[in-house]
């Protein structure tokens, strides 16, 4: 078993997890932009051939710190080239360098390049080629923070690339794009239950030839002629030629069996005689139907009743105007509503407003990356605009009671919510005892109100049909009582684990909204994760992180999503560390800062534990914000437990303050209690806790504790060698 990773585009990363699991992987885990996994050299092999996600698979060679050239060119000679690579052979290197030293990739690459040459040449004079168009290995070198990766490519090219594109428009699609928009609107269970596949602006056919090869099971890279491993050393060509067999045998038989139901249009002529060379050198043509169309006339072909329509429109980026882009799109949405009642509709927008023209809820949306363009997947089930809804059943007892109650609160909420300009807040918070949920509401950027629902688990004494029908009512009501339809709801049921408070089944969706605070803006996720990237009980705390901030340098461990490094950011910080152990949250956080038009030096994002931070850096900073979970248990850093460590963190925060530098300190642990005689040595201490409370979270004003701690100034009239000499 050997360890390999998969890289992929940003948010196809859960796909790809699920089909490296089904190509025999094990250990996956998903990261940014990629997935780890194990397994055999056959396992590595069938991910080359079928994936159909995956950028490039790569085999880890070697990992270790390269802070300067020659400890690079020193990390890349220990690794026996003469393994992977001949004497006569060819290679080429790919370099990438982030928060490193070393900040210039071509420079990286050769130094890689040298120490690979120099070995062959020292051994017995003779040295390798470079290709870098087909080499028989294409090293890949990632140095990230001082520290090298060293892999062999195995697929040498990008696997997108699947060996029948001979034409391509002026903006294609990706190939693992568009086969990650059809796994995202279910294309193989429409297209398993008879239905069929219609791109009304099909452009090169990529979606439609991608679909194809995916109902009839043939190979993504079956065509192609080139992999990374073919001029390995340790090639296997009897494992390979038997996988190519087996490929080869799947699709004969799927091709057999496929029906002739996949349907293109496009106003383009000339990219109507480009989708039918594609569509021949993949294979396919013979089951295609391609015709010259406005997206106006587009309609489901004859006897068809159901399927899948998907289309990637322009965005008005690379192609089009983008003044009429919003024409086009409601154009778009008009024909689908008025002529595909009954069928699944994906769109893969330019962004949420191009989307919002077509003028359709969404069932679900994805924020998919188009080389550097981030884009929003919309699926739809197409119904009728004039359908008629049915009678909801009348509420029970309690469920009605709940309806008055939050009626009750958002009346009471409303006026101040509007006067203050917030969109995003608390509604119900466990009034009732049957109904013990957290309402929140969170308002899109466009004006749509999402619901974030979280039930805490029912007591033991209750039956689980009975709790699972309260958590249907808590849905129901608030939705009626708050305007907002079910697909715009979010379910969480918290649940007590070992180590604290868990939520059971989390999605894997990668919907983000955006969202308003204080006029910043900020992405919020009610689906993925344990908690939505914007804590609305600290509403008041980042508030006043905004007012403290000006002219100051600004640290905030345990970042998170960066909320708090927004507000400095405007408030005046003339700089900001955002400090988390989690590569997620600090993706999250970039996208955050990036938002509102924060980014670059200024704005650091560093990957540590904040404890291992403080201890290694020696910078100073005028304002810290310290916003540690109740309890960790990572497995990159020590235990950490607030009530327990919170001395030792406020110290160490102490040491990177400037002499009239602040802490400001919070935390959710309802029993902590902080330990003023150990800090009052070191700190002013005043407890902001009843200010720092939202109006909205009256009802929970233990929700949190908030602390400004400011550097205890010395007594004038104490000598500070005497203070040394008590203290030892």
């Amino acid at each position: 078993m050997s360890a390999y990773f998969a890289t992929c585009p940003k948010g196809l990363e859960y796909l790809l997890r699920d089909e490296l699991i089904a190509l025999g992987a094990s250990d996956v885990r998903e990261t940014l932009a990629g997935s780890h996994f194990s397994g055999t050299l056959e396992t590595a092999y069938r991910a080359c051939l079928w994936s159909r996600l995956a950028s490039r698979i790569l085999l880890p060679l070697a990992e270790f710190d390269a802070a300067d050239e020659d400890a690079l060119y020193r990390g890349a000679q220990q690794i026996d080239w003469s393994q992977h690579l001949a004497a006569h052979g060819t290679f080429a290197v790919d370099a990438g360098t982030a928060l490193s030293k070393l900040t210039h990739s071509q420079f990286v690459g050769l130094r890689v390049k040298d120490a690979v040459v120099d070995q062959f040449r020292q051994r017995d004079g003779n040295r390798p080629g470079i290709d870098t168009d087909e080499p028989d290995i294409r090293i890949n070198v990632r140095l990230r923070r001082d520290r090298a990766t060293l892999s062999l490519d195995l697929a040498g090219s990008p696997l997108h690339r699947r060996g029948w594109r001979e034409l391509q428009g002026e903006a294609p699609l990706k190939e693992n794009l568009a086969a990650a928009m059809l796994l995202r609107a279910r294309w193989p269970e429409i297209y398993a239950a008879g239905g069929a596949l219609l791109d009304p602006m099909c452009g090169s056919g990529t979606l439609l030839i991608e679909g194809a090869l995916m109902a009839a099971d043939v190979a993504p890279g079956l065509r192609r002629e080139y992999f990374g491993f073919l001029g390995w050393q340790q090639h296997d060509i009897a494992l390979w030629r038997g996988l190519l067999d087996e490929a080869r045998q799947r699709a004969e038989t799927g091709l057999r069996a496929l029906r002739s139901e996949f349907f293109g249009s496009d106003a383009d002529p000339r990219m109507i005689q480009t989708a039918k060379r594609n569509a021949q050198e993949a294979g396919v043509a013979g089951f295609f139907t391609l015709d010259r169309l406005d997206v106006t006339h587009a309609r489901p072909p004859a006897g068809l009743t159901s399927g899948l329509v998907i289309t990637n429109p322009p965005y008005g980026e690379r192609l089009g105007d983008r003044i009429e882009m919003p024409k086009l799109y409601r154009a778009l949405g008009e024909t689908l509503r008025a002529h595909f009642n009954g069928w699944r509709g994906a769109v893969l927008a330019g962004d949420v407003e191009l989307g919002r023209a077509m003028q359709l809820h969404a069932d679900k949306r994805y924020v998919l990356y188009n080389g550097a363009l981030e884009t929003v997947l919309l699926t739809f089930d197409l119904k009728p605009r004039d359908a008629a809804p049915r009678d909801p059943k009348p509420l029970s007892a309690g469920a009605q009671m709940l309806k008055n109650r939050l009626e009750k609160n958002v009346k009471h909420l409303r006026k101040r919510l509007n006067r203050e300009g917030i969109h995003c807040w608390r509604a119900y918070d466990q009034d009732l005892p049957e109904y013990a949920a957290a309402i929140d509401v969170y308002g899109d950027t466009s004006g749509d109100d999402h619901l974030h629902i979280q039930e805490y688990r029912a007591p033991a004494d209750v039956p689980p049909d009975v709790a699972r029908l309260r958590l249907r009512e808590i849905a129901r009501v608030a939705g009626e009582v708050l305007g907002v339809p079910r697909e715009r709801i979010a379910i969480k049921t918290r649940e007590r684990g070992k180590g604290g408070s868990k939520y059971g089944q989390l999605d894997q969706r990668n919907e983000f909204i955006e969202v308003k605070e204080d006029g910043l803006k900020f992405l919020v996720n009610l689906t993925d994760y344990l908690d939505t990237g914007l804590f609305l009980d600290h509403r008041l705390v980042r508030a006043k992180v905004r007012e403290l901030a000006d002219g100051k340098c600004f640290l905030n461990l345990f970042a998170y999503t960066a909320t708090a490094s927004v507000h400095a950011a405007a408030g005046g910080a003339l700089e900001t560390t955002s400090v988390d152990l989690s590569a997620t949250y600090l993706e999250w956080a970039s996208r955050n800062l990036a938002l509102n038009g924060f980014s670059g030096a200024s704005h650091r994002l560093m990957q540590f534990d904040a404890l291992d931070f403080l201890q290694r850096d020696r910078g100073h900073y005028g304002l810290i914000f310290v916003d540690p979970p109740t309890f960790s248990n990572s497995k990159r850093a020590e235990d950490f437990d607030v009530q327990r460590d919170h001395v030792k963190l406020l110290e160490a925060c102490n040491e990177r303050l400037t002499r009239d530098g602040l802490i400001v300190f919070s935390n959710n642990f309802r029993r902590f209690k902080l330990d003023r005689e150990a800090l009052e040595a070191h700190f002013e201490i005043e407890d902001w806790t009843a200010p720092s409370i939202p109006f909205d979270f009256a009802r929970r004003a233990d929700i949190h504790g908030c602390w400004l701690l400011r550097r205890r100034k010395p007594d004038p009239g104490i000598n500070p060698w005497d203070t040394a000499r008590i203290k030892k």
